[in-house]
């Protein structure tokens, strides 16, 4: 791919190099940040998604792959490692310093999705016997050497344990002489590193902290967790399920910045699954060629009721798949969802059934367009709809109960899909009421 026009011969800003990245090469990203002034290049750096900085860094000379390594707090140099090829990891640790190395290949030691994966293993730390002026020249010293983030001083016993945190606040309103061990909190709040990090967002969002720590299963603390993070996952987590309920695979980028090539890759396997599978609904309707050969005016209304069916799962779908997100809805309640659509996919059907009923006994032309049994294809319309949305939300409702089951991610069952599942369904129904109210008249 030829460089855009003037790129090699004039600056350019922050904002223009932005907009310009889905259409640039990998060579090319990295000549046009080369050309920005280092703190732009710097920002624009940090706000890429781990894969693009590990393609970025991974194109540059060892001699300058270091200053771009360094520049990343050791949570993000790892989340950038673990985006690179396995078989070059390797050229991505050598440039980091010991103290970063260590911390960095501690934390690849975890999933990249547990809490331990998601920490800064850098924190604010003090002993229980150490009093309030000794405690904060001490913090004072550590922030100046190593820590970005600073919410709470963390209590460590000489084995590292976690045994309490203490506030700023209550750092400089105490005596100096007083010993931390008497201000500090004892009920402390924590995580697990090999804590799923969607059940850390959870706990953020019961416990409204801005930070959490993060132990081992011996109680041993290894990090923190803030919120900041948290928020990219639950962004992340949310984008991913919209993605899988549109029926497409999730996206390892924004929009704008995923390739073509890539696009189409995510797009089109759940789009040729769906196609398949619709190809069960032309084989429905030839099962009921005969019917629809003899009250052709029954054809009319396939798209009513398949759509209808296919709209209401959708929903019933969408909504159980967030209140798992949530943890509002748990596999146990299964039943609980069963008793509350019943009646909710009954309502449905009925107003949508008598809306259908009307429009058809109604019509000013109901007798051309629809023939003189037109009251019996009403109820037929009516009766199927109630029928369809019934199963609809049934189906949409507990389909995500069943890829939980069986440890899928309830996302999968996407709409889409749903609606797919419900028009060979609702298909089965329409004709089998039509078979039993027009029996004797048109069928």
């Amino acid at each position: 791919m030829d460089a855009p026009p003037d790129a090699t011969t004039t600056a350019f800003s922050h904002e223009e190099l932005e907009a310009a990245w889905p259409a640039l090469s990998a060579a090319e990203r990295l000549e046009g940040l080369g050309l920005l002034p280092r703190p732009e290049a710097e920002d624009l750096f940090l706000n890429l998604s781990a894969p693009e900085q590990a393609g970025l860094v991974l194109k540059m000379p060892p001699a300058e792959r270091r200053s771009w390594l360094r520049l990343l707090p050791p949570d993000d140099a790892a989340d950038l490692i673990q985006a690179a090829p396995a078989e070059r990891c390797d050229e991505l640790l050598q440039p980091l310093d010991p103290v970063s190395l260590r911390e960095v290949t501690a934390l690849l030691a975890y999933a990249e999705d547990a809490a331990g994966g998601l920490m800064n293993p850098r924190f604010a730390r003090v002993r229980p016997d150490m009093r309030v002026d000794e405690a904060i020249r001490y913090l004072r010293r550590q922030a100046q050497e190593r820590l970005e983030v600073i919410y709470y001083a963390y209590v460590l016993d000489p084995d590292q344990r976690l045994i309490g945190t203490v506030s700023f606040r209550d750092l400089i309103l105490a005596l100096p002489e007083r010993l931390v061990r008497e201000i500090m909190t004892t009920d402390v709040v924590s995580v697990r590193a090999d804590m799923d990090q969607e059940a850390v967002s959870h706990v953020f969002a019961e416990h409204d902290f801005p930070v959490l720590p993060v132990v081992d299963p011996e109680g041993l603390m290894r990090g923190v967790v803030t919120a900041d993070d948290i928020v990219d996952v639950v962004e992340e987590e949310a984008t991913e399920d919209m993605h899988k309920i549109g029926g497409s695979e999730a996206l390892d980028a924004p929009y704008l910045r995923v390739g073509l090539g890539h696009m189409i890759r995510k797009r089109a396997g759940w789009l040729t699954v769906l196609f398949l599978s619709e190809m069960l609904t032309a084989t429905a309707m030839g099962f009921f060629e005969h019917e629809i050969a003899r009250a052709v005016v029954l054809a009319l209304f396939i798209p009513l009721i398949i759509s209808s069916g296919g709209n209401s799962g959708s929903q019933a779908c969408t909504l159980v798949i967030r209140a798992m997100a949530l943890g509002e809805v748990r596999l146990r309640d299964w039943w609980r969802v069963v008793r509350r659509e019943l009646p909710t996919g009954l309502a449905l059907g009925s107003i949508l059934g008598a809306i259908g009923f009307l429009r058809i006994v109604l019509w000013p032309a109901r007798a051309s367009t629809y023939g003189e049994h037109y009251v019996a294809v009403g109820l037929t319309v009516a009766l199927s709809l109630v029928g369809v949305v019934l199963w609809g939300s049934l189906c949409g409702s507990m389909l995500p109960f069943l890829l939980r089951r069986f440890r899928f991610d309830p996302a999968s069952a996407s709409a889409p899909f749903v609606a797919t599942l419900v028009d060979v369904s609702g298909l089965i129904i329409y004709f089998t009421v039509a078979g039993a109210v027009l029996r004797g008249t048109l069928l």
